[in-house]
Parts: structure tokens; C-alpha cells; sequence
């Protein structure tokens, strides 16, 4: 907005400008920009990362490294590609005549600002778009394995699926045990992985059905009753270990992903400022270039 004065000393009606202070060409460009430099990097990230991870045993570094290696390469391509970003809409756009020194820093900054949103957005769907079309790849590869294993399987699980089936078999469980388990192996080994579903269900098996389970293990392996207990104890605290190392899997996972999405907002938050300065400097660059030249000429 401007204000001008007549000549008999009377403020004149405010004139205001038609031309936006937006510039639309030198943000794209800078978004552009950014987005090339930001999936050259994830490519290249990417080729590096998978040099971190092999097939055999021992040769690959720790899901811990790997994850670092990654949140870090992420901040630096978030702060690479939001610099360059910045500074390409800084110095392509047009120099602001009659504009205060201040104003145009804003000017400079809230085009970075926006230029780097744009490029935000953008990376951020393509990513989207990516992960949602390799999940939908895994979960029907894994729906078609499940069903071949449930068409396999029908004739034993259908059973086991039923909620009262483990009840049904405690009411039905002969009194010896042994001639019971030894007739039929399919209905013992059904009926065992039954007790074992109900006790992961419940948290722990009774001692009865522990009882139970080492008449079974005894009738079907030959070993004595002590042998066969033993041999059930050691068989539970391997399920118990894999429970813990499973929730304790969980947990870690649960802890990398909250600091994985704290890291990536800091970050964002950064890119976002540096952005907004790089197009300022890139914009004082391109003021001072003109001026220089201009006075070259005077």
C-alpha cells in the first residue's frame, strides 16, 4: 500500500497494490528443487542401507544400527533438500522495488515456508503411496499362504477353533490317560494344542493338565513319568521365553517408533526453518548481486 500527498498538502486515498506478493514461479522451482534432491537421496540411502543388511548369519549389522543409520540419513536429506530448496526460491525470484528492507525478508522467508511445505507434501505422499502399495503386495501374498495352510489344516483345526473345546476334553478326559493318547494321535496332538491355546489364553496352565500333558508325552515317547514332567516343564519355559522375548520385541519396536516419529517432527520442524532462511539469504544474494551491478554501470 502506498500514500501519496496533492499539492495542497492533503493525504491522498491509500493506493493499494494489484500485484500479489507471492511469487508462484520461484516456489515451484525450489519445491522442484527440493523434491529431486530429496528422492536422489532416499535412492541413494537406500543402496547404502541395504549393504547393511545380509542374508547370513552374522554378517549384518544390528536392527538398532540399521534404524539409527536410518533416522539419521533422514534428518540429513530433510536439511539438504530444504537448503537448497530455500535458497533456489531465494534467489529466482524478482527484486521487490519500494519495499522496506524488513518486508522483503519476510517476503523471502514465508516463500521458503512455502515452498518447503510443498515439498513436503509432496515427498510425503509419494512415500505414502509406496508403502501402501508394498503392505497391500505383503498382506496378499500372506493371505494366500494362510489359506493354503488353512485348506491343509481344516481337518485338524476346525476342532480347536470351537471355544469350549478345551472344556469339552477336560469333561471327556479318561481316567487312564495313557490307553486314551495312545489310540488315537491325532486327537491326543489336537488335544494338546488345545491345553496349550488355553493356557497362552489364560496366562498359565493348571497343574492338572500339566499332569495330563506328561501322561501323553509319556504314553506317545515311552519315557517315565518323571522323564515325561521334565521333559513338559522345559517344553512351557520355552513357550514362557518366547512370550517374553515376543512382548519384549514388541516394546523395543513400540519405543523405536515413538522416537523414530519425535525425531522426524524435530526434523520436519528444522527443515522447515532452514528452508525459510536459506531463501532470505538466497534472496539478500540476489538483492546485493543487482545492486552491485547497477552501481557498476552508474
Amino acid at each position: 500500500m502506498s500514500v501519496s500527498m496533492t499539492g495542497s498538502g492533503e493525504i491522498a486515498t491509500p493506493v493499494e497494490s494489484s500485484k500479489s506478493a507471492m511469487t508462484w514461479g520461484p516456489i515451484f522451482g525450489g519445491a522442484a528443487a527440493a523434491i529431486g534432491v530429496t528422492l536422489i537421496l532416499l535412492l541413494l540411502g537406500s543402496g547404502v542401507g541395504l549393504t547393511m543388511v545380509s542374508p547370513w548369519s552374522g554378517q549384518s549389522s544390528s536392527l538398532g544400527t540399521v534404524g539409527v543409520t536410518a533416522a539419521i540419513w533422514l534428518v540429513v536429506v530433510q536439511w539438504l533438500s530444504s537448503g537448497l530448496g530455500g535458497y533456489i526460491t531465494g534467489r529466482l525470484r524478482t527484486k521487490w522495488a519500494a519495499v522496506h528492507t524488513d518486508e522483503v525478508f519476510f517476503r523471502d522467508t514465508a516463500h521458503g515456508f512455502i515452498s518447503w511445505a510443498l515439498a513436503t507434501i509432496f515427498v510425503a505422499g509419494f512415500l505414502a503411496s509406496s508403502l501402501t502399495s508394498l503392505a497391500g503386495a505383503g498382506a496378499q501374498a500372506v493371505g494366500s499362504a494362510a489359506t493354503a495352510a488353512g485348506t491343509a489344516a481344516s481337518s485338524t483345526a476346525s476342532a480347536a477353533d470351537l471355544p469350549t473345546a478345551y472344556f469339552t476334553d477336560a469333561l471327556l478326559r479318561p481316567e487312564q490317560a495313557r490307553a486314551g493318547a495312545t489310540s488315537d494321535d491325532a486327537a491326543a496332538t489336537a488335544e494338546v494344542s488345545r491345553i496349550l491355546l488355553n493356557g497362552a489364553a489364560a496366562g498359565q496352565i493348571p497343574d492338572d493338565d500339566k499332569a495330563y500333558l506328561a501322561t501323553i508325552v509319556s504314553a506317545r515317547t515311552g519315557l517315565s513319568e518323571a522323564d515325561a514332567r521334565t521333559r513338559v516343564d522345559t517344553v512351557l519355559k520355552r513357550i514362557d521365553d518366547a512370550k517374553v522375548a515376543a512382548q519384549k520385541a514388541a516394546d523395543e519396536a513400540r519405543k523405536a517408533a515413538s522416537t523414530t516419529a519425535l525425531l522426524g517432527a524435530l526434523s520436519l520442524l528444522i527443515g522447515a526453518f532452514i528452508a525459510a532462511a536459506a531463501a532470505a539469504f538466497g534472496g539478500s544474494q540476489r538483492d546485493e548481486e543487482e545492486d552491485l551491478i547497477v552501481t557498476s554501470r552508474i
